[in-house]
Protein backbone atom coordinates (compact mmCIF):
# COMPACT_ATOMS: atom_id res chain seq x y z
CA UNK A 1 0.00 0.00 0.00
CA UNK A 2 1.48 3.65 -1.31
CA UNK A 3 1.73 6.44 1.32
CA UNK A 4 0.07 9.70 0.98
CA UNK A 5 2.25 12.66 1.92
CA UNK A 6 0.77 15.46 3.19
CA UNK A 7 2.08 19.04 3.03
CA UNK A 8 3.32 18.45 6.77
CA UNK A 9 4.50 15.12 6.23
CA UNK A 10 6.88 16.57 3.32
CA UNK A 11 8.23 19.23 5.52
CA UNK A 12 8.76 17.05 8.02
CA UNK A 13 10.86 14.75 5.76
CA UNK A 14 13.00 17.64 4.17
CA UNK A 15 13.74 18.81 7.49
CA UNK A 16 14.86 15.84 9.35
CA UNK A 17 15.79 13.82 6.91
CA UNK A 18 16.96 15.32 3.83
CA UNK A 19 19.23 18.62 4.47
CA UNK A 20 20.57 16.75 7.49
CA UNK A 21 24.01 14.93 7.01
CA UNK A 22 23.10 11.50 5.48
CA UNK A 23 24.47 8.35 7.30
CA UNK A 24 25.58 6.66 4.02
CA UNK A 25 27.16 9.60 2.61
CA UNK A 26 29.38 6.94 0.44
CA UNK A 27 26.54 5.70 -1.37
CA UNK A 28 27.07 6.47 -4.67
CA UNK A 29 24.54 9.24 -6.19
CA UNK A 30 25.04 8.72 -9.99
CA UNK A 31 26.68 5.63 -11.70
CA UNK A 32 29.76 8.06 -12.18
CA UNK A 33 30.61 7.90 -8.32
CA UNK A 34 28.77 11.02 -7.57
CA UNK A 35 28.67 9.93 -3.69
CA UNK A 36 26.03 11.99 -1.52
CA UNK A 37 28.46 12.98 0.22
CA UNK A 38 30.13 14.83 -2.95
CA UNK A 39 26.25 15.71 -3.57
CA UNK A 40 25.38 17.41 -0.30
CA UNK A 41 29.11 19.06 -0.36
CA UNK A 42 28.48 20.94 -3.64
CA UNK A 43 24.88 21.85 -2.07
CA UNK A 44 26.74 23.66 1.23
CA UNK A 45 28.59 25.31 -1.58
CA UNK A 46 25.86 26.37 -3.45
CA UNK A 47 23.84 27.42 -0.45
CA UNK A 48 26.28 30.10 0.18
CA UNK A 49 26.26 31.49 -2.67
CA UNK A 50 22.44 31.49 -3.02
CA UNK A 51 22.91 32.82 0.67
CA UNK A 52 24.83 35.91 -0.79
CA UNK A 53 22.16 36.52 -3.86
CA UNK A 54 19.54 36.29 -1.07
CA UNK A 55 21.01 39.19 0.87
CA UNK A 56 20.76 41.19 -2.62
CA UNK A 57 17.11 39.89 -2.99
CA UNK A 58 16.50 41.65 0.87
CA UNK A 59 17.80 45.23 -0.23
CA UNK A 60 15.81 44.99 -3.66
CA UNK A 61 12.83 43.75 -1.43
CA UNK A 62 12.04 40.97 -3.77
CA UNK A 63 12.87 37.41 -4.28
CA UNK A 64 14.96 37.20 -7.46
CA UNK A 65 15.58 33.24 -9.06
CA UNK A 66 18.63 31.64 -10.28
CA UNK A 67 18.80 30.20 -13.31
CA UNK A 68 19.70 26.19 -13.20
CA UNK A 69 21.91 25.87 -16.31
CA UNK A 70 23.58 22.86 -15.19
CA UNK A 71 22.58 19.31 -17.18
CA UNK A 72 24.39 17.03 -14.85
CA UNK A 73 22.21 15.33 -11.97
CA UNK A 74 23.83 15.21 -9.46
CA UNK A 75 24.93 19.10 -9.87
CA UNK A 76 21.40 19.53 -10.23
CA UNK A 77 19.96 17.72 -7.18
CA UNK A 78 22.69 19.81 -4.67
CA UNK A 79 20.99 22.87 -6.69
CA UNK A 80 17.45 21.64 -5.25
CA UNK A 81 19.18 21.21 -1.74
CA UNK A 82 20.65 24.28 -1.76
CA UNK A 83 17.35 26.09 -3.14
CA UNK A 84 15.37 24.41 0.15
CA UNK A 85 18.06 25.38 2.58
CA UNK A 86 18.09 29.14 1.47
CA UNK A 87 14.79 29.78 0.49
CA UNK A 88 15.75 30.41 -2.88
CA UNK A 89 13.63 29.29 -6.35
CA UNK A 90 15.30 27.73 -9.40
CA UNK A 91 14.65 28.95 -12.71
CA UNK A 92 14.69 25.12 -14.86
CA UNK A 93 15.05 25.90 -18.82
CA UNK A 94 13.05 24.45 -21.25
CA UNK A 95 16.10 24.89 -23.61
CA UNK A 96 20.02 26.28 -23.50
CA UNK A 97 19.99 28.08 -26.49
CA UNK A 98 21.03 31.75 -26.40
CA UNK A 99 17.72 33.01 -27.57
CA UNK A 100 15.65 31.13 -24.98
CA UNK A 101 17.75 31.94 -22.00
CA UNK A 102 17.54 35.54 -23.16
CA UNK A 103 13.89 35.22 -23.29
CA UNK A 104 13.63 33.37 -19.84
CA UNK A 105 15.76 36.21 -18.33
CA UNK A 106 13.67 38.72 -19.58
CA UNK A 107 10.24 37.24 -17.95
CA UNK A 108 12.06 36.17 -14.67
CA UNK A 109 14.64 38.35 -14.08
CA UNK A 110 17.62 35.93 -12.76
CA UNK A 111 21.16 37.68 -13.18
CA UNK A 112 23.05 34.27 -11.79
CA UNK A 113 23.04 30.89 -12.85
CA UNK A 114 24.45 27.69 -11.57
CA UNK A 115 26.61 25.84 -14.39
CA UNK A 116 28.48 22.48 -14.71
CA UNK A 117 30.49 23.91 -17.82
CA UNK A 118 30.53 26.63 -20.61
CA UNK A 119 26.76 27.62 -21.15
CA UNK A 120 26.08 30.92 -23.50
CA UNK A 121 24.35 33.17 -20.97
CA UNK A 122 23.25 36.28 -21.52
CA UNK A 123 25.96 38.86 -21.00
CA UNK A 124 26.48 39.94 -17.29
CA UNK A 125 24.73 36.96 -15.54
CA UNK A 126 26.65 35.65 -12.57
CA UNK A 127 27.94 32.08 -12.81
CA UNK A 128 27.85 30.00 -9.87
CA UNK A 129 30.26 26.64 -10.15
CA UNK A 130 30.03 23.91 -7.93
CA UNK A 131 32.38 21.37 -6.48
CA UNK A 132 33.30 18.92 -3.97
CA UNK A 133 36.96 20.76 -2.47
CA UNK A 134 34.31 22.59 -0.26
CA UNK A 135 33.93 21.44 3.31
CA UNK A 136 30.53 19.40 3.89
CA UNK A 137 28.78 21.98 5.96
CA UNK A 138 24.85 21.21 7.69
CA UNK A 139 22.05 22.63 5.25
CA UNK A 140 19.53 24.91 7.51
CA UNK A 141 15.78 24.04 7.20
CA UNK A 142 14.60 27.36 8.88
CA UNK A 143 13.45 28.33 5.18
CA UNK A 144 11.39 24.73 4.48
CA UNK A 145 7.65 25.31 3.61
CA UNK A 146 5.72 22.70 1.59
CA UNK A 147 3.82 25.39 0.10
CA UNK A 148 7.23 27.75 -1.11
CA UNK A 149 7.72 28.15 -4.54
CA UNK A 150 10.93 26.46 -5.09
CA UNK A 151 10.44 25.64 -9.22
CA UNK A 152 9.90 28.29 -12.47
CA UNK A 153 9.64 25.00 -14.93
CA UNK A 154 9.63 26.97 -18.37
CA UNK A 155 7.81 24.60 -21.35
CA UNK A 156 8.60 25.82 -24.84
CA UNK A 157 5.59 27.47 -27.15
CA UNK A 158 5.42 26.86 -30.27
CA UNK A 159 6.15 30.20 -31.66
CA UNK A 160 9.58 30.29 -29.34
CA UNK A 161 7.66 31.91 -26.55
CA UNK A 162 7.91 30.14 -23.13
CA UNK A 163 5.42 29.34 -20.76
CA UNK A 164 6.68 29.11 -16.80
CA UNK A 165 4.57 27.27 -14.32
CA UNK A 166 5.50 27.67 -10.44
CA UNK A 167 5.87 24.50 -8.86
CA UNK A 168 6.69 24.53 -4.74
CA UNK A 169 8.29 22.31 -2.71
CA UNK A 170 5.26 20.23 -1.95
CA UNK A 171 4.16 19.65 -5.51
CA UNK A 172 7.88 18.37 -6.47
CA UNK A 173 8.91 16.46 -3.33
CA UNK A 174 5.45 15.17 -2.42
CA UNK A 175 5.13 13.71 -5.37
CA UNK A 176 8.60 12.05 -5.34
CA UNK A 177 7.55 10.45 -2.22
CA UNK A 178 4.14 9.20 -3.24
CA UNK A 179 5.94 7.68 -6.18
CA UNK A 180 8.89 6.57 -4.45
CA UNK A 181 6.82 4.63 -1.67
CA UNK A 182 4.08 3.28 -4.24
CA UNK A 183 6.87 1.48 -6.79
CA UNK A 184 9.01 0.46 -3.28
CA UNK A 185 11.82 2.76 -4.88
CA UNK A 186 14.83 2.02 -2.60
CA UNK A 187 18.90 2.67 -2.30
CA UNK A 188 19.19 -0.92 -4.24
CA UNK A 189 17.71 0.79 -7.43
CA UNK A 190 19.61 1.69 -10.21
CA UNK A 191 17.63 4.51 -12.37
CA UNK A 192 18.76 4.79 -16.61
CA UNK A 193 16.42 7.70 -17.81
CA UNK A 194 16.62 8.16 -21.55
CA UNK A 195 14.75 11.84 -20.44
CA UNK A 196 16.65 14.92 -19.92
CA UNK A 197 16.45 16.27 -16.33
CA UNK A 198 15.22 19.60 -17.37
CA UNK A 199 11.39 17.53 -18.19
CA UNK A 200 9.41 17.44 -15.46
CA UNK A 201 8.97 13.46 -15.34
CA UNK A 202 12.84 13.43 -16.19
CA UNK A 203 13.02 15.73 -13.31
CA UNK A 204 11.22 13.66 -10.93
CA UNK A 205 12.36 10.12 -11.34
CA UNK A 206 15.57 10.70 -12.34
CA UNK A 207 16.90 13.96 -9.51
CA UNK A 208 14.34 13.67 -6.76
CA UNK A 209 13.12 10.11 -6.49
CA UNK A 210 16.79 9.23 -6.67
CA UNK A 211 17.35 11.88 -3.85
CA UNK A 212 14.36 10.82 -1.49
CA UNK A 213 14.73 7.07 -2.02
CA UNK A 214 18.64 6.86 -2.37
CA UNK A 215 18.66 5.10 -5.16
CA UNK A 216 21.54 5.79 -7.73
CA UNK A 217 21.04 6.91 -11.27
CA UNK A 218 23.13 6.89 -14.36
CA UNK A 219 24.54 9.77 -15.23
CA UNK A 220 24.14 9.75 -18.78
CA UNK A 221 20.74 9.99 -21.02
CA UNK A 222 21.08 7.50 -23.45
CA UNK A 223 18.91 7.83 -26.70
CA UNK A 224 19.37 5.04 -29.41
CA UNK A 225 18.33 1.15 -29.00
CA UNK A 226 21.57 -0.36 -28.66
CA UNK A 227 22.83 2.78 -26.23
CA UNK A 228 20.00 1.81 -24.21
CA UNK A 229 20.41 -1.79 -24.21
CA UNK A 230 24.27 -1.62 -22.97
CA UNK A 231 23.41 1.13 -20.35
CA UNK A 232 21.22 -1.10 -18.85
CA UNK A 233 22.95 -3.85 -19.01
CA UNK A 234 26.28 -2.49 -18.36
CA UNK A 235 24.34 -0.55 -15.07
CA UNK A 236 22.43 -3.67 -14.03
CA UNK A 237 19.81 -1.12 -14.10
CA UNK A 238 16.33 -1.94 -11.93
CA UNK A 239 14.26 0.91 -12.86
CA UNK A 240 14.08 2.43 -16.62
CA UNK A 241 12.43 5.94 -17.02
CA UNK A 242 11.75 6.53 -21.17
CA UNK A 243 9.09 7.65 -23.30
CA UNK A 244 6.77 6.77 -26.27
CA UNK A 245 9.56 7.18 -28.98
CA UNK A 246 12.11 5.31 -27.04
CA UNK A 247 9.69 2.03 -26.13
CA UNK A 248 8.95 1.95 -30.26
CA UNK A 249 12.38 1.76 -31.43
CA UNK A 250 13.32 -0.92 -28.50
CA UNK A 251 10.50 -2.67 -30.06
CA UNK A 252 11.73 -6.58 -30.31
CA UNK A 253 14.75 -6.47 -28.00
CA UNK A 254 15.37 -7.90 -24.86
CA UNK A 255 16.38 -4.46 -22.65
CA UNK A 256 18.11 -5.89 -19.73
CA UNK A 257 17.46 -9.40 -17.20
CA UNK A 258 18.27 -6.75 -13.93
CA UNK A 259 14.85 -4.56 -15.22
CA UNK A 260 12.50 -5.01 -12.18
CA UNK A 261 9.64 -1.95 -13.76
CA UNK A 262 9.69 0.67 -16.81
CA UNK A 263 7.90 3.80 -16.52
CA UNK A 264 6.55 5.91 -19.69
CA UNK A 265 5.36 9.52 -20.14
CA UNK A 266 4.98 12.56 -22.19
CA UNK A 267 2.71 11.07 -24.74
CA UNK A 268 0.32 7.76 -24.99
CA UNK A 269 2.15 4.81 -25.23
CA UNK A 270 0.65 2.55 -27.98
CA UNK A 271 -0.56 -0.85 -26.16
CA UNK A 272 1.45 -3.10 -28.75
CA UNK A 273 4.89 -1.39 -27.91
CA UNK A 274 3.78 -1.55 -24.34
CA UNK A 275 3.41 -5.40 -24.47
CA UNK A 276 5.96 -6.33 -26.82
CA UNK A 277 8.22 -4.59 -23.69
CA UNK A 278 6.55 -6.52 -21.28
CA UNK A 279 6.99 -9.60 -23.02
CA UNK A 280 10.27 -9.20 -23.06
CA UNK A 281 11.59 -7.84 -20.13
CA UNK A 282 10.33 -7.41 -16.20
CA UNK A 283 7.72 -5.96 -14.61
CA UNK A 284 6.04 -4.27 -17.57
CA UNK A 285 5.90 -0.71 -18.39
CA UNK A 286 4.06 2.08 -15.72
CA UNK A 287 2.84 4.72 -18.10
CA UNK A 288 2.16 7.97 -16.10
CA UNK A 289 -0.17 10.36 -17.43
CA UNK A 290 0.07 14.14 -16.58
CA UNK A 291 1.93 17.35 -17.14
CA UNK A 292 4.30 20.17 -15.99
CA UNK A 293 1.66 21.93 -14.46
CA UNK A 294 -0.75 18.96 -12.75
CA UNK A 295 2.29 16.33 -11.77
CA UNK A 296 1.10 13.03 -12.20
CA UNK A 297 -2.31 12.40 -12.41
CA UNK A 298 -2.59 8.94 -13.15
CA UNK A 299 -1.29 5.36 -14.26
CA UNK A 300 -1.67 2.65 -16.50
CA UNK A 301 0.65 -0.67 -17.16
CA UNK A 302 -1.13 -2.66 -19.86
CA UNK A 303 1.50 -5.54 -18.81
CA UNK A 304 -0.76 -6.19 -15.33
CA UNK A 305 -3.99 -6.17 -17.23
CA UNK A 306 -4.83 -2.43 -17.19
CA UNK A 307 -6.65 -1.26 -20.15
CA UNK A 308 -7.39 2.47 -18.48
CA UNK A 309 -6.14 5.15 -16.24
CA UNK A 310 -6.42 4.68 -12.58
CA UNK A 311 -6.17 7.95 -10.84
CA UNK A 312 -3.31 8.05 -8.07
CA UNK A 313 -3.90 8.28 -4.70
CA UNK A 314 -3.92 11.83 -3.61
CA UNK A 315 -5.61 12.86 -6.69
CA UNK A 316 -10.00 13.55 -6.67
CA UNK A 317 -11.29 14.24 -9.90
CA UNK A 318 -14.78 14.18 -11.62
CA UNK A 319 -15.77 13.65 -15.30
CA UNK A 320 -18.36 16.09 -16.87
CA UNK A 321 -19.41 16.34 -20.40
CA UNK A 322 -16.38 14.53 -21.04
CA UNK A 323 -14.04 16.68 -19.15
CA UNK A 324 -11.73 15.75 -16.59
CA UNK A 325 -11.58 17.90 -13.27
CA UNK A 326 -8.78 17.56 -10.53
CA UNK A 327 -7.57 18.42 -7.11
CA UNK A 328 -4.32 17.24 -6.17
CA UNK A 329 -1.11 18.33 -4.22
CA UNK A 330 1.02 18.15 -7.17
CA UNK A 331 -0.99 20.95 -8.78
CA UNK A 332 1.19 24.24 -9.64
CA UNK A 333 -0.28 26.82 -7.64
CA UNK A 334 -0.48 28.81 -11.25
CA UNK A 335 -3.44 26.95 -12.22
CA UNK A 336 -6.83 28.36 -12.06
CA UNK A 337 -9.61 26.19 -9.90
CA UNK A 338 -13.36 26.47 -9.95
CA UNK A 339 -15.58 26.93 -6.59
CA UNK A 340 -15.05 23.64 -5.77
CA UNK A 341 -11.06 23.88 -6.10
CA UNK A 342 -11.22 21.52 -8.90
CA UNK A 343 -8.80 22.21 -12.02
CA UNK A 344 -10.53 21.76 -15.46
CA UNK A 345 -7.38 20.15 -17.70
CA UNK A 346 -7.53 20.08 -21.66
CA UNK A 347 -8.39 16.52 -22.04
CA UNK A 348 -11.56 14.52 -23.35
CA UNK A 349 -11.65 11.14 -20.92
CA UNK A 350 -14.80 8.93 -20.59
CA UNK A 351 -15.92 6.97 -17.34
CA UNK A 352 -14.69 3.50 -17.35
CA UNK A 353 -16.24 1.51 -14.78
CA UNK A 354 -15.82 2.89 -10.98
CA UNK A 355 -12.70 4.11 -11.02
CA UNK A 356 -10.79 4.40 -13.95
CA UNK A 357 -11.11 6.77 -17.10
CA UNK A 358 -9.98 6.47 -21.03
CA UNK A 359 -8.47 9.19 -22.84
CA UNK A 360 -9.80 10.74 -26.26
CA UNK A 361 -7.46 13.42 -27.21
CA UNK A 362 -6.98 17.08 -26.05
CA UNK A 363 -9.84 18.83 -25.76
CA UNK A 364 -8.24 22.15 -25.66
CA UNK A 365 -6.21 23.93 -28.63
CA UNK A 366 -2.85 22.12 -27.24
CA UNK A 367 -1.77 18.70 -28.45
CA UNK A 368 1.98 17.11 -28.88
CA UNK A 369 3.95 16.36 -31.66
CA UNK A 370 6.58 13.81 -30.57
CA UNK A 371 6.26 14.39 -27.29
CA UNK A 372 6.45 18.20 -27.69
CA UNK A 373 3.55 20.59 -26.38
CA UNK A 374 2.20 22.61 -29.65
CA UNK A 375 -0.97 25.07 -28.84
CA UNK A 376 -2.48 25.16 -32.36
CA UNK A 377 -3.72 28.72 -31.74
CA UNK A 378 -0.14 29.99 -31.83
CA UNK A 379 0.30 27.92 -34.93
CA UNK A 380 -3.01 29.52 -36.56
CA UNK A 381 -1.95 32.96 -35.05
CA UNK A 382 1.51 32.89 -36.78
CA UNK A 383 0.50 32.05 -40.29
CA UNK A 384 -2.82 34.50 -40.07
CA UNK A 385 0.33 37.25 -39.55
CA UNK A 386 1.41 36.90 -42.70
CA UNK A 387 -0.42 38.69 -45.14
CA UNK A 388 -1.29 36.93 -47.85
CA UNK A 389 -3.08 34.45 -45.63
CA UNK A 390 -6.99 35.50 -44.99
CA UNK A 391 -7.89 32.67 -43.06
CA UNK A 392 -7.02 28.99 -41.61
CA UNK A 393 -7.34 26.01 -39.60
CA UNK A 394 -4.51 24.05 -38.01
CA UNK A 395 -5.20 20.47 -36.55
CA UNK A 396 -3.38 17.75 -35.63
CA UNK A 397 -3.79 14.75 -37.52
CA UNK A 398 -2.29 10.96 -36.89
CA UNK A 399 1.02 10.63 -38.88
CA UNK A 400 2.00 7.33 -41.28
CA UNK A 401 2.22 5.02 -38.54
CA UNK A 402 -1.23 6.35 -36.62
CA UNK A 403 1.07 6.66 -33.52
CA UNK A 404 1.09 10.33 -33.23
CA UNK A 405 0.18 13.46 -34.68
CA UNK A 406 1.20 16.14 -37.14
CA UNK A 407 0.65 19.27 -37.99
CA UNK A 408 -1.57 20.32 -40.76
CA UNK A 409 -2.99 23.71 -41.96
CA UNK A 410 -5.89 24.39 -44.37
CA UNK A 411 -5.36 28.27 -45.55
CA UNK A 412 -7.31 30.45 -47.77
CA UNK A 413 -6.03 33.30 -49.29
CA UNK A 414 -3.40 34.72 -51.82
CA UNK A 415 -0.33 32.33 -51.24
CA UNK A 416 0.92 31.73 -54.18
CA UNK A 417 3.55 29.06 -53.21
CA UNK A 418 2.64 27.34 -49.98
CA UNK A 419 6.53 25.71 -49.57
CA UNK A 420 7.31 29.28 -49.60
CA UNK A 421 5.10 30.17 -46.69
CA UNK A 422 6.48 26.83 -45.27
CA UNK A 423 10.05 28.24 -45.29
CA UNK A 424 9.20 31.54 -43.40
CA UNK A 425 7.32 29.97 -40.39
CA UNK A 426 9.88 26.86 -40.48
CA UNK A 427 12.22 30.16 -39.34
CA UNK A 428 10.07 31.21 -36.64
CA UNK A 429 8.41 28.22 -35.18
CA UNK A 430 10.05 25.00 -33.14
CA UNK A 431 10.42 22.08 -35.56
CA UNK A 432 7.45 19.96 -33.69
CA UNK A 433 5.10 22.60 -34.48
CA UNK A 434 5.90 23.29 -37.93
CA UNK A 435 2.94 22.28 -40.49
CA UNK A 436 4.43 19.07 -42.03
CA UNK A 437 2.17 20.39 -45.10
CA UNK A 438 -0.17 23.59 -46.08
CA UNK A 439 -2.88 23.76 -48.61
CA UNK A 440 -4.34 26.24 -50.21
CA UNK A 441 -8.38 26.63 -50.85
CA UNK A 442 -10.89 29.12 -52.54
CA UNK A 443 -13.27 28.90 -49.56
CA UNK A 444 -13.08 27.28 -46.15
CA UNK A 445 -15.29 24.27 -45.50
CA UNK A 446 -17.99 25.45 -43.24
CA UNK A 447 -21.21 23.03 -41.59
CA UNK A 448 -25.00 24.34 -41.64
CA UNK A 449 -24.40 26.75 -38.58
CA UNK A 450 -21.53 28.33 -40.31
CA UNK A 451 -18.95 26.48 -38.41
CA UNK A 452 -15.51 24.73 -39.75
CA UNK A 453 -16.64 21.65 -40.91
CA UNK A 454 -13.54 19.44 -39.33
CA UNK A 455 -14.66 16.27 -41.37
CA UNK A 456 -15.00 18.53 -44.34
CA UNK A 457 -11.50 19.88 -43.06
CA UNK A 458 -9.39 16.45 -42.22
CA UNK A 459 -10.44 14.95 -45.77
CA UNK A 460 -9.11 18.18 -48.18
CA UNK A 461 -5.79 17.56 -45.70
CA UNK A 462 -5.78 13.79 -45.45
CA UNK A 463 -6.05 13.42 -49.42
CA UNK A 464 -3.03 15.17 -50.03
Amino acid sequence: MSAFFDSEDVELFLKELLLPPQKDSEHDFTCNGVSRADMYTMAARLYAAFTELADEDKARDKRIPICLAAEERGVIAAALLAALASGSILVLPHSFSKLALAQMQETTGFFAAVVDGERPLPQGTQRIFCDTSSKWAPLPSIHVQADTELLQIFTGGSTGAPKIWSKTAGNIFGEALYMTSRYQVSANDIIVSTVSPYHIYGLLFSVVIPLVSRATVFAGTPLFPAEITECVEQQSATLLISIPAHYRVLKGRTVGSSLRMAFSSAGMLPAEDSLDFSTRNKGGVVEVYGSTETGGLATRNRSAGHVFFKPLAPVTYTIQDEKLYVQSPFLSPDLSVNAEGFFLSGDRVQREGEDTFSLHGRADAVTKVGGVRVDLEEVRDLLLSQAAVKECVVIPLADETGRGNRIEALVRGEVADPDQLKKILAGLLEPAALPRRIRVVSDMPLTPNGKYDRKAIEIILSGL
